[in-house]
């Protein structure tokens, strides 16, 4: 064959192509386990610091093996709810979503046709703490991360991610921990109508008190100076999510601040008054100190006259 004709360069230009491409293939195949474990590896280091057990420094330095032993040792249970807060189905052991998948579910959410569909992850871990993700888009790609909450609802921790922001600027929301440390002690105002937010990144953050300290609690915090636009995408995705979950956690709040009230009422001493569903199992009232449970808790909580006094009221005949 003439080397110098036409139709040598093509076959030769098409046999080099094919080969590269099939070396390509073999490498990329033969690495995507790895690349698999490594995005679960960070994906759980994110919640774990969210979650307050360390920082991701600290989790980067274990090696992903510990890292996924440490997850197993202080995850409590891992479901998904709908909409309406009620939980689906548990997730299957070891399973958490990468940010491909929540970008899947992020459509879910957004499409008003879809979202009752919705199947969203939850993650309660044994100090507590409630980890949800969320996603949405930044100035130059995708945003995601993860919100710790405690019992009331009240924001415990934060990490966030992202895929190509502004070194110095939208990248704070991953590499500045003061940014992430804002978030704690806020609490999301799980009550807003459908047209206000839930929880919001702007500029100034929270209304200062007289004392010139920040008011927690509101739902607010500062955005990143001269990442406007980040900051704008990140607080988007934290209300589209966080008004999904909205159900869960207001549901959430109430059983916490009822236990709150129980607690008070039922371990403290003969209240007037006390929830059915005490979570110590006593439950007394002033006016007879009787009590729902043995006679310990009477005795030992309630200050009454002993066993007797823990019997359910009789009426004689």
């Amino acid at each position: 064959m003439n080397t110098n004709s036409n139709v040598y360069t093509v076959i030769y230009t098409t046999i080099v192509v094919v080969v590269v491409a099939a070396v390509l293939a073999l490498v990329s195949q033969s690495l995507k386990s790895r690349q698999e474990a490594n995005e679960k590896a960070d994906t759980v280091s994110q919640m774990l610091t969210a979650a307050g057990f360390g920082t991701k420094a600290e989790f980067g330095k274990m090696g992903n093996a510990a890292v996924l032993d440490k997850y197993a040792s202080v995850l409590g249970e891992a479901f998904t709810i709908n909409p309406s807060g009620e939980k689906v189905a548990d997730l299957p052991s070891g399973k958490v979503f990468s940010p491909k998948e929540l970008k899947a579910l992020n459509y879910i959410i957004k499409d008003t046709e879809k979202a009752l569909e919705a199947e969203l992850p939850v993650f309660v871990f044994n100090n507590g703490c409630t980890v949800v993700p969320i996603y949405g888009a930044g100035l130059w790609g995708p945003v995601w991360g993860y919100l710790s909450f405690d019992g009331a609802g009240t924001v415990t921790g934060a990490y966030f991610d992202h895929e190509s922001e502004t070194a110095g600027l939208g990248a704070r929301i991953k590499d500045d921990p003061s940014f992430q440390a804002e978030f704690r002690g806020e609490k999301p105002v799980w009550d807003a109508p459908e047209e206000s937010h839930i929880f919001e990144i702007v500029k100034g953050g929270s209304p200062k008190a007289a004392d010139g300290s920040e008011v927690l609690e509101d739902g607010r915090i500062d955005a990143i100076t001269g990442a406007t636009m980040t900051s704008n995408g990140l607080s988007d995705a934290i209300n589209v999510w966080l008004r999904a979950y909205k159900a869960y956690f207001s549901a959430k709040a109430a059983v916490s601040a009822c236990s709150i009230q129980e607690e008070s009422c039922c371990c403290s001493g003969c209240e007037k008054s006390c929830c059915a569903t005490c979570p110590c199992e006593k439950c007394c009232t002033s006016d007879d100190c009787k009590v729902s449970c043995g006679p310990e808790c009477c005795s030992e909580q309630c200050g009454c006259c002993g066993e007797d006094c823990c019997k359910p009221n009789e009426v004689e005949e």
